[in-house]
């Protein structure tokens, strides 16, 4: 793990090509991240991602965006379709504690469901908060527009994971549900005060600030950095992320090849370590970015090295479970939504 670089790569197909192999094998990603277009059938998952861990040498951390509603990577039919945070929402108005259980039974079986390939982390739970008007990019991927039942519900669905030997990434720190646009197309700037962020955006995120792992959102917070989102502002990243929050965790960027962010691949991955971040996300599996990117990454030490260990080191803890039972409890919450 010392030779490790300090970014997470994405790659194009089901399979690995040789440049991919290649690339990995030379650059030595800390880890992987998969996505819709590297999802064919249950075999070729697992050996996809046995593949990437061969061309690294190591047993590298393979993430996934798994959350349920319309951000699941996994599908029918290799996977159940589970809901959106929006109705495990609904189902904590109804009855909190019901509410609780669902969180984090929908996380124990995605658990039950990753192990199977191989993948141990998940880019779960979703602490943003929204307001009214805001961009659908997060839209149903909330639990609620209130900061305390956020709170409650992702820690249910970080538990749930970890439980099931699977690591959370909770998102997107230190708050996207104020984002009027969305950030995969274009930069959105959040005008509200400190003391509004404070009370309303952050708290999820202090409630779970003992994680072990968190992802940044490409927002502009004018009221603490006008210029400079918060996933290349160092001033967002020290002054709230580290400071007002208090997490000390391993800190992943959002995809750096999202079109919030201005400059070339190279210039992006550049601006997010000095902004801070330990680990820059790729996300689409593009040659010529990964190029770009991995020439300004840099092997992981320092603070960041040991974050990464402690992280490598809590993967993989399952507790024994009746997956059976488990689902079986679930299905019967479903009635309430």
């Amino acid at each position: 793990m010392t030779d490790a670089k300090a970014m997470i790569l994405g790659c194009s197909g089901l399979t690995l090509t040789a440049d991919e192999i290649a690339l990995y094998r030379n650059e030595q990603p800390w880890g992987f991240i998969l996505f819709g277009r590297n999802i064919g059938e249950t075999a070729q998952i697992a050996d996809l991602v046995a593949q990437m861990r061969d061309s690294v040498g190591r047993r590298a951390p393979v993430f996934i965006d798994q959350e349920g509603g319309r951000v699941q990577r996994i599908r029918p039919p290799i996977l159940d379709k589970y809901p959106s945070a929006q109705l495990l929402g609904a189902i904590y108005r109804e009855d909190r504690e019901k509410g609780r259980r669902a969180a984090w039974l929908m996380s124990r079986l995605h658990a039950f469901d990753l192990n199977r390939f191989g993948i141990d982390v998940d880019c779960l739970p979703v602490l943003d908060v929204p307001v009214e008007g805001s961009s659908n990019v997060i839209g149903d991927r909330a639990y609620a527009f209130d900061p305390a039942v956020v709170a409650d519900m992702g820690r249910a669905a970080a538990e749930g994971l970890k439980a099931g030997g699977v690591l959370p990434v909770m998102k997107h720190m230190p708050g996207h549900g104020r984002g009027m646009a969305d950030s995969h197309h274009e930069l959105p700037v959040v005008h509200a005060s400190r003391a509004e962020l404070e009370a309303h955006d952050f708290p999820p995120f202090i409630a779970l600030k003992d994680e072990l792992m968190a992802m940044t959102c490409h927002i502009v917070y004018t009221a603490i950095d006008p210029e400079r989102p918060a996933t290349t502002s160092r001033k967002v990243i020290e002054e709230i992320i580290r400071g007002h929050i208090g997490f000390e965790g391993l800190l992943i960027s959002d995809d750096s090849s999202m079109n919030a962010l201005k400059g070339t691949l190279g210039e992006r991955a550049a601006n997010i370590a000095a902004g801070g971040c330990d680990i820059v996300l790729h996300c689409n599996g593009l040659m010529d970015e990964m190029k770009q990117v991995v020439a300004e990454a840099y092997p992981l030490a320092g603070r960041a090295l040991q974050r990464a260990r402690a992280v490598e080191a809590a993967l993989g803890k399952a507790k024994a479970a009746d997956e059976a039972a488990l689902r079986a409890e679930f299905a019967a919450l479903l009635p309430m939504v």
